[in-house]
C-alpha cells in the first residue's frame, strides 16, 4: 500500500502520525511511505530520519494526498484539506465529527474511508487508540489549570498545592475515566484537595480503592456539582460517551455559583465540549473568561508537548496502521469487529451511529 504522513497545520498542532521506526516496519511489510517536508521536525525528527528508514519525502501537503492510498494523520482534516481528500482514499486519524458537521458533510462529499481513532475498540472493549493521549490531556489539563489560576493569567492567584499553614486549591473532576483519573491523580501529585465525579457505582468504588487520600469520589448529579462549585477553584470536564457530544455538566447560570478567577479545563472539547459555555480555543490564545469565570478549551492539549505524545500515539496506532496496509480496510475489519468500529463514514455514508444521532440523520 501507498501509505502518506502529511504535516499537521492545525493551529500549534507539533505531533506527527508516524515516527521513523514506524515508516521502516512499514516499508520492511512492502509498502511505500512517503512523508511530507517536514512533518516530524517538531516531534523531533527530521526529514533525513525517514529517509533513512525507507520513507520518501514529498515536498508538499498536495502531493501526500495525491499520492497517497492510505493517509494517516494525527488530527482531522482543517477546511484547507478538504478538497485534498480523494475518493476511496483512506484515512485513518482522529475525527470527532459529531461536534463538527461541516468536517462531516464535506468527508461525506469526499467519498472516501473515515476511520477513526476515537471510536476503534479492543477486545476488553476499551478504547486503545484514545487512551493515550487522554492520559497526556488528563495530566496536561492540570498542568494548564494550574497555570491559569495564576493572578497574571486571570486567575484567583492561588497555588495548586498550597504550602504549610495555608490550604491548597479544590479540584473538581468531572468523569472517572482516563482523562479524569489522570487529571486526579496529577492533582493529588501537587497536594490539592480534589473530588472526582462520576455517574457508575463500579467505577467511583475502583476509584476509591486506589486513589490517593486527598481525592474522594462523589456521584455525579447536577445537585452535587452545583454544591461543589462554590468552592472549587478549578474544574476539569473529562466526560466521555465514545463518538458522540458530550453532555454540558456545567450551564452557564452554574458559573455564578464559582468565584471570579476560578479555572474551568474542558479536555471534552474536542466532542462538543462539557460546559455550556464552552468553544474550541487554541494553543496561542488557550483561554476566554465567562462571568469572571476563565475557559480554557484547546482542542488538541497534547499537541503542545509532541516529543512524549507523539511516541505515545504512534505506540497505539502502528499496529493498525500495519494491518490496514497489510490487508485493506475491508478485510482487516472484517477479521478485527474493534477495528471496523473505527468505521464513521464510508464511501459517502455515515455508518457510525451517534454520528448520525448527533446531526439527527438516520444511517
Amino acid at each position: 500500500m501507498i501509505v502518506g504522513i502529511p504535516k499537521e497545520i492545525k493551529n500549534n498542532e507539533n505531533r506527527v502520525s508516524l515516527t521513523p521506526s514506524g515508516a521502516r516496519e512499514l516499508v520492511q511489510r512492502g509498502h511505500t511511505v512517503y512523508v511530507q517536508h517536514t512533518a516530524g521536525i517538531n516531534s523531533g525528527f527530521t526529514d533525513e530520519d525517514y529517509e533513512k528508514a525507507g520513507a520518501h519525502i514529498l515536498p508538499s501537503i498536495e502531493d501526500v494526498y495525491g499520492t497517497a492510498e492510505m493517509i494517516i494523520k494525527v488530527k482531522e482534516p482543517i477546511e484547507s484539506e478538504y478538497g485534498l481528500v480523494r475518493e476511496g482514499q483512506l484515512v485513518f486519524t482522529y475525527f470527532h465529527f459529531a461536534c463538527d458537521q461541516q468536517l462531516t458533510e464535506a468527508m461525506i462529499k469526499s467519498k472516501s474511508v473515515c476511520m477513526a481513532y476515537e471510536t476503534v475498540v479492543d477486545r476488553q472493549g476499551a478504547l486503545p487508540l484514545l487512551i493515550p493521549m487522554s492520559e497526556v490531556a488528563g495530566r496536561m489539563s492540570v498542568q494548564e489549570g494550574a497555570r491559569f489560576l495564576e493572578k497574571p493569567q486571570g486567575g484567583k492567584g492561588i497555588l495548586l498545592g498550597g504550602v504549610p499553614g495555608v490550604k491548597p486549591a479544590k479540584v473538581l473532576v468531572l468523569g472517572g475515566g482516563v482523562v479524569g483519573t489522570n487529571a486526579a491523580l496529577m492533582a493529588a501529585g501537587l497536594g490539592a484537595d480534589v473530588t472526582i465525579c462520576d455517574i457508575s457505582l463500579p467505577r467511583l468504588r475502583q476509584l476509591n480503592e486506589f486513589m490517593p487520600k486527598n481525592v474522594k469520589t462523589l456521584f455525579s448529579s447536577a445537585h452535587n456539582i452545583e454544591q461543589e462549585l462554590a468552592t472549587t477553584d478549578l474544574v476539569v470536564g473529562a466526560v466521555l460517551i465514545p463518538g458522540a457530544k458530550a453532555p454540558h455538566l456545567i450551564t452557564r447560570p452554574m458559573l455564578k455559583l464559582m468565584k471570579k478567577g476560578s479555572v474551568l479545563v474542558d479536555v471534552a472539547i474536542d466532542q462538543g465540549g462539557c460546559f455550556e459555555t464552552s468553544h474550541p480555543t487554541t494553543h496561542t490564545e488557550p483561554t476566554y473568561e465567562v462571568d469572571g469565570i476563565i475557559h480554557y478549551c484547546v482542542a488538541n492539549i497534547p499537541g503542545a508537548v509532541p516529543c512524549t505524545s507523539t511516541l505515545a500515539l504512534t505506540n497505539a496506532t502502528l499496529p493498525y496502521a500495519v494491518k490496514l496496509a497489510d490487508m485493506g480496510w475491508e478485510k482487516a475489519c472484517e477479521t478485527d469487529s474493534g477495528l471496523k468500529k473505527g468505521l464513521n463514514i464510508v464511501n459517502g455514508k455515515v455508518v457510525f451511529p451517534a454520528v448520525a444521532e448527533a446531526f439527527g440523520w438516520k444511517i
